[in-house]
């Protein structure tokens, strides 16, 4: 199975090496992902100016990576239709660093990437880590596999879109897995307005912003220390969510003995 891993923070972040560490022995891994950090960007794809990939020097043997001078969407479409050899059978997207929860989705770089694969029909994951600092991703890197060998065996559909946040935990201390529903955030946007000598400027930033915390969201599951996986474009009385809901205690069994042997 031939994998692309991509993400939004950048070609150089210990997340997306973290998982194409844990992925190399199992499938076929290419890395194509922006030259720098692209959070928030959502799908956007660069239309009005030329994009530049250059392969780059990989930290890990035997693997080909390519830096993009665009957006996560760029990078899966390059990918896709051009810098690849072989056929892509899957998109991941991450580790990312930070949380992707409730309706910050939709202008997430990380799930923009995996929605871009979704986009040409591949089965796709976003996989984020609900911290900024101190990251734990082996547990994150070791579910990221998982699933992925789900689509592989056909136990999960390849039509499928995922998007998985971790506390930022040890795995032994993370409590379970739950198949959830996006929960809504409440947005409390600042602005501010400046002046660098030659004229004025605003400068947006995020405020404190209040969650949904209801039974079922994602947001809930990772403040239980959960991890959270949510089908997108799914409502909760699918099949998928059916699948998910049914393979969950398993999939969580599986992924503390692969800590054991790990």
């Amino acid at each position: 199975m031939r994998i692309l891993v991509t993400n939004d923070d950048g070609i150089n972040a210990p997340g997306l090496w973290a998982l194409v560490r844990e992925l190399q022995d199992t499938f076929k891994v290419t890395v194509v992902a922006p030259d720098r950090e692209q959070s928030g960007v959502s799908t956007s794809v660069t239309l009005h100016q030329p994009v530049r990939a250059q392969e780059i020097s990989s930290p890990i043997p035997g693997i080909k990576a390519y830096a993009v001078q665009g957006t996560p969407a760029d990078s899966v479409i390059l990918a896709v239709k051009y810098l690849t050899k072989d056929k892509i059978d899957a998109v991941i997207s991450g580790i990312n660093e930070g949380p992707n929860l409730g309706n910050d989705i939709y202008i997430s770089g990380t799930v923009g990437a995996a929605l871009q694969g979704f986009f040409y029909h591949l089965p796709a994951i976003a996989i984020s880590i609900t911290a900024f600092a101190d990251f734990h991703f082996a547990a994150a890197a070791k579910i990221a596999k998982l699933l992925l060998n789900k689509i592989k065996d056909n136990t999960l559909p390849k039509k499928i879109l995922l998007n998985v946040n971790l506390p930022n935990l040890p795995l032994p201390e993370i409590e379970s897995l739950e198949v959830t529903r996006l929960g809504e955030r409440i947005y409390s946007d600042i602005v501010e307005e400046g002046h660098d000598g030659k004229r004025g400027y605003y400068w947006i930033r995020r405020g404190k912003s209040q969650w949904d915390r209801n039974q079922g969201t994602d947001i809930l599951a990772i403040e239980h220390n959960q991890i959270s996986i949510t089908p997108l474009f799914n409502n909760p009385s699918s099949s998928i969510y059916n699948q998910l809901t049914t393979l969950a205690p398993t999939l969580f069994q599986e992924l503390n003995n692969l800590d054991k042997t790990s």
